[in-house]
């Protein structure tokens, strides 16, 4: 959340980046009213405390009574009042920063640089789930008949191919330093709305499991995130990476419609995840390395792709700044993302309460999360660029080590 003093002292920036991320403004004027009654009932409440105890001292105790009375009066209030300013301010998105594009959907989004030239192929090529069902690696049909749409089972090589890609990138973030972490896949609720990830907007794309008042994780990062609540580093500590091998939970309900063929957009999906935890002056330089890695593994398997920067109405409430890469993909015969880059400034870390002590006093640390590889979406990219006309598909060669061969192909 942001700072309600800066919101106080920056109404018209503040009001500005709700309406360019698509939002109502008045909902800071909410926030402003809610805290304006919470510091009027805190300080009526710690002056009736004080005279509480004055009372109890000079042994007064018609006043002591009288007092008591007030407070049993004004604390519920005072309560509820701290509840609902929460559940206002948290409905304030970040501010953005200078170089993000307005706009008002991803239509808006700016391309920054390319990578790669698409390949020309003497052939009509095909798109991933033709090339999967006739390798046999790819079967949606069968997961529909088992447990519903938008799920599939990988087979033989899709599997092999998957766990190539982990190990690549296990080893490129190894020497960078990152810390690896096998981290729970289902996480409480208000650990999930302090991470900025559960809401009544966004309620409905995460699975609950209501017996037991969990929800199961929509990315790593939900629960790489909340590793240092309640934490205090020292600046030199800092900056701190971890990243994450999971399933991902998410019910799609808001893309109906779009992306149902094939395992471009699944219900569950398996994904590698970043996450740092950095000084202020240190946040900025987090996300550009975070980018700069995933453009390293993509330029790696020599897969075209664009390196996007997200307009105000197309990044996330929480998002500071957000830059996507979308890679090439010869059967849809255009680029879709496949990697997001996140940063979030302070705005988790306050709801975390993860400080730093720097020269500056104690503040909150600024927070990024990243895409290292989404596997679904980066198997369909290979799948697509590598393919053959005879339905083969070519192994990238950074990966035939852990693939123990160069070529996937019908038996």
């Amino acid at each position: 959340m942001l700072d309600i003093k800066f919101i106080r002292e920056n109404i018209d920036l503040v009001k500005q980046a709700v309406k360019n991320k698509q939002l109502d403004s008045s909902i800071v004027d909410n926030v402003l009213k809610v805290d304006e009654e919470k510091r009027k009932l805190i300080q009526e409440v710690e002056e009736l405390r004080g005279l509480k105890n004055k009372y109890a001292t000079e042994k007064n105790i018609e006043k002591g009574k009288e007092t008591k009375l007030k407070l049993q009066e004004l604390e519920p209030r005072l309560s509820e009042v701290e509840k609902e300013f929460l559940a206002t301010i948290y409905k304030i998105p970040n501010i953005v920063s200078n170089d993000t594009p307005i706009g008002k959907d991803e239509s808006e989004n700016k391309v920054i640089r390319s990578w790669g030239r698409p390949k020309e192929f003497k052939f009509t090529p095909k798109d991933h789930l033709e090339l999967g069902i006739k390798l046999g690696i790819i079967n949606c049909e069968l997961a529909g008949r088992v447990t519903g749409t938008r799920f599939t089972y990988l087979f033989g090589d899709a599997v092999l191919l998957q766990n190539a890609l982990y190990q690549f990138a296990l080893s490129v973030l190894l020497k960078k330093g990152f810390v690896p972490v096998l981290p729970p896949l289902f996480i409480n609720p208000n650990v999930y709305t302090k991470m900025a990830r559960l809401s009544p907007e966004t309620e409905i794309e995460r699975y609950a499991i209501e017996r037991d008042n969990q929800y199961l994780i929509g990315s790593a990062e939900h629960t790489l995130g909340p590793i240092h609540m309640d934490t205090t580093f020292n600046e030199k500590d800092l900056p701190l990476r971890y990243f994450a091998f999971t399933p991902a939970f998410r019910r799609e309900a808001g893309s109906y419609g779009k992306d149902t063929k094939g395992i471009l957009r699944q219900h569950q999906f398996d994904k590698l995840e970043m996450e740092s935890f950095s000084t202020p002056e240190q946040g900025l330089a987090e996300q550009d390395l975070f980018v700069s890695i995933q453009e390293e593994l993509m330029q790696a398997l020599e897969i075209p792709y664009q390196v996007v920067a997200i307009c105000t109405g197309d990044m996330g409430g929480p998002d500071f700044r957000q830059m996507d890469i979308e890679s090439w993909m010869p059967g849809q015969g255009k680029y879709r993302e496949t990697h997001t880059s996140d940063y979030m400034t302070d705005y988790q870390s306050r709801r975390l309460n993860t400080r730093v002590r720097t020269k500056n006093g104690t503040e909150f640390v600024h927070m990024n999360d990243a895409t290292a590889f989404a596997m679904g979406r980066t198997i369909i990219a290979i799948l697509e660029n590598y393919q053959n006309e005879d339905g083969s598909i070519n192994i990238p060669s950074v990966l035939q080590k852990w693939m123990g061969k160069s070529k996937i192909q019908n038996k």
